[in-house]
Formats: C-alpha cells, structure tokens, sequence
C-alpha cells in the first residue's frame, strides 16, 4: 500500500512517514512549519476546534453518519473565550460537534458553551453518548449526549441533531464533575462529581440516567476515609471509573492520577444494591480486590481486556486466556518534573491479588521530549471496545511524544508498533516550567485523549488548541491490524 495514497496529504505528511521508519526523532522543539512526524501512522483529516484546548474526544456511530463530540477544557487567560465564527460571539470553551463521516473532510456542527473559568476551572471536559433505543426507558428517536458543565454540573442533551443539541436535564451543585461513564444499555451511570460533605474533590455518584429526562440517583460512592465524618488521613481522590456491565459485573475505578495511584476492582451488582449508607463497611462491601501503586505513579485510565488469549501460553495445561487491566498514569508537571508516567499491565485473574507483569513508555531519547517543553509522559487510551482494535492494539497519548500504537496482544511483551506528533500551528499555545524561579515557556503539541472508531480511524485531540487530528494506521501496523 502506498503511504501517499491519499492525495490530501500533504508530501511532507508523507515523506515524514517513511523517514520516520529509520530515522531517529532529533528535534527538540517544533516550530511552526515543519512537518508532523510519524511511523505507520498518517494524517487523514484535521479540524483546529476554533482554537479550544481538548479533552476528551467520543465518537458515535448516528445512523448512516459518524459524529465526533469533543469535551474542551476552560480558555486560557489571553482568551478565556475564544470566538465562535458560526456565531461569531466569543464563547467560553464548551463540547465541539464534528461530523467526521468523511474523516478527511470533518465538519463542524455546533460549539456548545460551557462555564466560564479558564484550564481546568471551566469549559465542559467529559462528553459520553447513548441511544434512545438503546436505553430501557429512553426516547426511541432520541440521541442523549451526557457532558460535565465546567467544574459545577452534568447535563443531558438529546443530539439527534447534532447541530442543533436542546437540553434536557442538568444536575447541579456540584463541583470537580469530570470524567463519567455510562452504561447505554442499561443507563447505569457512573458520575465521577465533588459533593458537598465529601472530604475528597472527586468521588463518584451512581445514578440510572435509563430514562434521561428523569435522573434517579442511587448513591455515593468512594474509598473509606472520603466519606462525610471520616477523620485522619484522606485516601488519594477518583479520576474515572470503567464499566463492564451486568455481563462482567465489575467496575474498574483508578485514583490518583499521577501519585499514589489505585486500581480498585468492585462487583458492579453489590455497587448498585448492596447498602447506600457511606459507612466504612458498606464503602469496603463492593470491592473485590485493588492495587496500591507507588507513590511515584497513579491511576487516570483503568481499561479492562477480559479473557485474553496469550499465545505463549497456548500449549500450557492452566492460564492459557487472562484478565487484564491496562492501566494508564497520567503526567502532570511540564518539561519532565515528576517521575515518569507510563502505561501498565495488570494481571487480575486473580482477582483479589493483581499484579503487574509489564509496562510502556515512550522512549524519551528519541524525541529529547524532556527539553521540547510541555508535558511529556501519558496520560490516557482509547476506551472503545470495538473488535477492530479491541485486545488487539491499543492508541495512548503521550502529550508531547503524540500518540503511540502499542501491540498488546501479548499482553506481558507490549511493543510499540507506531506513532504520530501533530505539527504545532499558529494557534498551538506555549507552556511554562519554572526555572530558578522564572517562567521558561516553549511551544509545544500536547496530545491530550484519543479514541478510535469501528473503522479503525484514531482520533487525538490537543490540550494546547491545536485541535483534532484524524489517523490511520499504514504499513506493517495497518497489515498486522488486518485493515484493508
């Protein structure tokens, strides 16, 4: 196959590419101008988000058309509200609608607003979407978006029209709402909120959203110690929970995010109807097992690849298929200032006894990533459990090292298969790192989250407003992928 087969790739998309397959990653910064860098892995189609610094991408299949809706974080503090050219009104960063049917040629539907408060403190970071038809007592002609409202709410629209979204429910007072899941075929929803009496910034709310117009809240839910009255030490806080559904019957929660991480493993039946009073014994009733991790590391994504047939292990009387978790440590701190935050692999056959069995990292020499300014480390995978990819290849950001394709399907020997760092652009915004008490600011890509779609298209978006890249794999990645 070609790696210039499609003819809006620019040649030097290309002509990176292929150099990138023997040649070293030298550069320490990127500039405006030069050419994205890449190993089986090519630019399809970009949208620059009107310049929103990104979070979380989801994509969704509506009907005959695929449709991307991408979770921003607040504005910066040159432009706390950029402008909005279909409205052309300055908007604080809110959720961004794409329709990316035609991935090289994406276009934008809608900015919803979100609250005002720039980085962290606004824009509206987490978006999940469901079927009508799909929830039990969902509008059948409905499409339900579920997004966090800044730092204060979550809200539910119905995107049956992704351009013109109307909302439908808003669940307030809170605060720290980030990032949820949602169960689509039964409406479980795991809220990942700040509530007032909790002694913890995060913890999660259950809720059945199976009708979204009328939220039913089952309970709170957190580690012993957060709870309202506790006293002594507070247990590191939640950064997202993983479902299975009532099929597996687990939910793989991850805290700390990048120190004093934990992997706890909960029977999703008792979570949901076991006792609701936040007492230390009915907070320790659901949980099956957890891995405390080091200090040095935490938990941002904690995505389960249950029944995973090991061919090594093929021939051998016990083990041959495993349960794993990779787990996903999220950095931080600009220009290498922390400890190494990377990608691990869990074994939790057993399931009250996990283990670590390996782990990934992006090879810092190969970029100079540490000097090239911004974060370096990584921070999230693809969630999408669709079988193009799904126990087979995983897509991991790694802020200024882009994002990585990793082989896991041996899941104890992962291996980088491929890569892609976007191009900074005019709009790409600087970032700082004290240096003897002086800012050092640089320029620099930070891919933020990825997903994938059951096409196999990878989507990355960049915390530093350079916007949405769309990928595909090429090569001997694309071949080993079974792609056509």
């Amino acid at each position: 196959m070609s790696a210039c087969r499609h003819p809006w790739i620019v040649l030097s998309v290309c002509c990176t590419a292929s150099l990138a397959l023997n040649t070293p990653l030298l550069a320490q910064t990127q500039k405006v101008g030069d050419p994205p860098e890449a190993n089986n892995m090519r630019l399809v189609g970009h949208n620059d988000l009107q310049a929103r610094s990104a979070y979380q991408p989801t994509i969704h299949k509506q009907g005959d058309r695929y449709i991307a809706y991408i979770g921003h974080h607040g504005g910066t503090d040159a432009v706390p509200a950029p402008v909005n050219p279909l409205t052309n009104q300055n908007e604080f960063n809110g959720t961004s609608i794409i329709d990316v049917t035609d991935p090289a040629n994406p276009k934008y539907l809608k900015h919803l607003p979100g609250t005002k408060g720039n980085y962290e403190n606004g824009g509206g970071q987490m978006v999940r979407v469901c079927d009508g038809k799909m929830l039990p007592k969902g509008d059948p002609n409905a499409v339900y978006m579920l997004r966090v409202f800044g730092n204060e709410a979550h809200e539910i629209w119905n995107v049956v029209d992704p351009a013109n979204p109307k909302l439908i429910v808003r669940l307030g007072g809170l605060k720290n709402t980030h990032k949820n899941w949602w169960e689509c075929d039964t409406g479980i929803a795991f809220l990942v909120s700040g509530v007032d009496g909790w002694r913890t910034r995060r913890m999660t709310e259950v809720y059945d959203l199976s009708d979204p117009a009328k939220p039913v809240k089952i309970r709170d839910f957190g580690l012993p110690g957060q709870e309202p009255g506790a006293t002594g030490p507070v247990p590191t806080e939640l950064h997202g929970p993983i479902s299975t559904g009532p099929a597996g019957n687990r939910v793989y929660f991850g805290y700390g995010t990048n120190k004093g991480g934990i992997l706890q493993i909960v029977d999703r039946e008792k979570l949901i109807n076991g006792p609701k009073e936040p007492t230390p014994a009915n907070l320790r009733y659901p949980e099956i097992g957890r891995l405390e991790m080091l200090p040095l590391t935490g938990a941002h994504t904690t995505f389960p690849m249950l029944k995973m047939p090991i061919a090594e292990f093929a021939r051998d009387k016990d083990g041959k298929t495993r349960d794993i978790v990779m787990l996903v440590n999220e950095s931080l701190v600009n220009e290498c200032q922390e400890a190494r935050q990377m990608v691990w692999f869990v074994d939790t056959t057993v399931e009250t006894r996990p283990m670590v069995i390996s782990s990934y990292t992006a090879p810092e020499a190969s970029g100079n990533f540490c000097q090239r300014g911004g974060r370096f480390g990584a921070h999230s995978s693809n969630e999408s459990m669709a079988p193009v990819y799904y126990k087979k290849f995983a897509f991991i950001s790694f802020f200024n090292a882009g994002v990585r394709a990793i082989d896991i399907r041996d899941p104890y020997h992962p291996k980088e298969i491929g890569y892609f760092i976007p191009a900074i652009t005019e709009a790409t915004d600087k970032r700082c790192a004290k240096v003897d008490g002086q800012d050092r600011c640089k320029v620099a890509i930070q891919t933020n989250n990825v997903e994938t779609d059951d096409r196999g298209y990878i989507y990355i978006v960049d915390r530093a407003n350079t916007g949405m890249h769309i990928l595909e794999l090429t090569g001997e990645a694309r071949k080993t992928a079974g792609l056509p």
